[in-house]
């Protein structure tokens, strides 16, 4: 009896159910006329199901998404899957290939959307992302890192107010869950007025690639896959790694320029008052202590180091205590810092 499923069609081609292929979507060209596209591996189930995205380097030197995609595909559940998963694992190949953030023209692909057809490049790109990937999904996982310089510990962000993707984060898996409003032409804002479903994970540093938070990420989203139904739980390990969900964040910054010595790390409970590292000028004469302001989790950190007086050290999340409402309900929840915006 042949399959009744129809071909997955996407830049004029056709993927048959049970078959896979990297399908190019034409952008622009460099000014020496080299064509640049987006490139996307199409997964197409036998069986009807949702349709997911899982986007990497929409900030081109986040270097371990492009890893946790690669492994991703690699993955043996992906062979008999239900509905169909499109890979991009290099949304931003202009910052990729010159392991820069942004886009040549300066923006930041991740405040440039719904874009436009006829707009700057980085607009150009975000509505070719929207108009070809998103709008024939029906979820998302987009994957981050830490800018250069800092680390993050493996965590999912949600918008407030949508208890769906928030079961879905929960499915994840991340040691941590944090609760962020969505930024003004962002993916993730984009992506939410379209009604996909669509997860943010964080997980280690700009240009390097984390083994344990590459693993993590690529069982978190075949978890995710499982809870939708795109692929049978059976297929993956047994147990379930419970989440931290948190609330408010605060940064740490330097009160003081020096050489950094850290005490507390990613991913360490720290206590009110508790010391987290020091800071001590070159010639030894002073020491300042970066301390606790409240009980939490650390969920970032400086690598470097040095630091300037005003520099971000540690990035502390609330611990648990009545969170759940602040998840569940729009306006109480304030926006992270960006990426660019805590140096």
């Amino acid at each position: 009896m042949q399959d009744r499923r129809e071909a997955f069609e996407i830049a004029g081609r056709r993927i048959p159910p049970r078959r896979r292929a990297t399908v190019a979507l034409p952008m622009t060209a460099l000014a020496d006329l080299t064509p640049v596209t987006l490139s996307l591996h199409v997964v197409h189930g036998g069986r009807p199901g949702p349709v997911m995205f899982v986007s990497a380097a929409v900030h081109g030197d986040e270097t371990i998404g492009v890893d946790i995609v690669r492994r991703l595909l690699r993955a043996p559940q992906l062979n008999n899957i239900a509905g169909t998963l499109l890979t991009v694992p290099i949304v931003n190949t202009f910052g990729f290939l010159n392991q820069s953030r942004y886009l040549p023209d300066r923006r930041d692909l991740n405040r440039s959307f719904p874009g436009s057809a006829g707009g700057s490049l980085a607009s150009r790109l975000a509505y070719l992302f929207r108009t070809e990937i998103m709008a024939r999904c029906s979820h998302g996982i987009d994957l981050h890192s830490a800018a250069i310089h800092r680390t993050n510990l493996p965590q999912i962000r949600v918008s407030p107010g949508r208890p769906a993707a928030l079961s879905l984060a929960h499915a994840f898996g991340a040691p941590v869950i944090l609760a962020s409003k969505t930024r003004d032409g962002s993916l993730r804002e984009m992506a939410g007025q379209m009604g996909v479903e669509t997860l943010l994970y964080e997980a280690g540093e700009g240009l390097r690639i984390d083994e344990g938070a590459a693993r993590l990420g690529v069982a978190g989203i075949l978890r995710v896959m499982a809870a939708l139904g795109m692929i049978p739980t059976g297929s993956l390990p047994r147990g379930r790694p419970q989440s931290l969900q948190c609330g408010r964040t605060e940064w740490l910054r330097a009160p003081a320029a020096g050489l950094v010595a850290m005490e507390a790390g990613i991913g360490d409970k720290v206590q009110a008052g508790q010391v987290l590292g020091t800071i001590s000028d070159p010639f030894g004469e002073t020491e300042v202590e970066i301390v606790a302001p409240r009980d939490g989790i650390i969920v970032g950190a400086l690598t470097l180091p040095v630091a300037n007086e005003g520099d971000a050290v540690f990035h502390v999340a609330e611990l648990p205590k009545d969170v759940q409402g602040a998840m569940e309900a729009d306006g109480e929840v304030g926006q992270m810092p960006d990426e660019d915006e805590i140096i």
